[in-house]
């Protein structure tokens, strides 16, 4: 489902996984929101993910996520 943000940007919720995580994308976690700021490539697959909050989560191959992406307009 794409919808538009307050701001006229266009979000939309999605799974992510180790593979396919972005910067930028808004990731909910025990009932609050946390941006990712950066990537870092872990053996097997997996990634560290450094949020905007200083926080750091690790995810592995077969983690899945929910998460807000916001999309780029063309």
């Amino acid at each position: 489902m794409i919808e538009r943000a307050p701001h006229g940007a266009l979000v939309t919720n999605i799974e992510v996984t180790a593979a396919t995580v972005q910067r930028g994308d808004v990731i909910q976690l025990g009932g609050r929101a946390y941006r990712v700021r950066d990537l870092f490539q872990l053996p097997q697959g997996a990634k560290q993910l450094l949020f905007e909050s200083g926080e750091l989560l690790t995810i592995h191959t077969r983690t899945r996520l929910d998460a807000v992406r916001m999309l780029r307009r063309r």
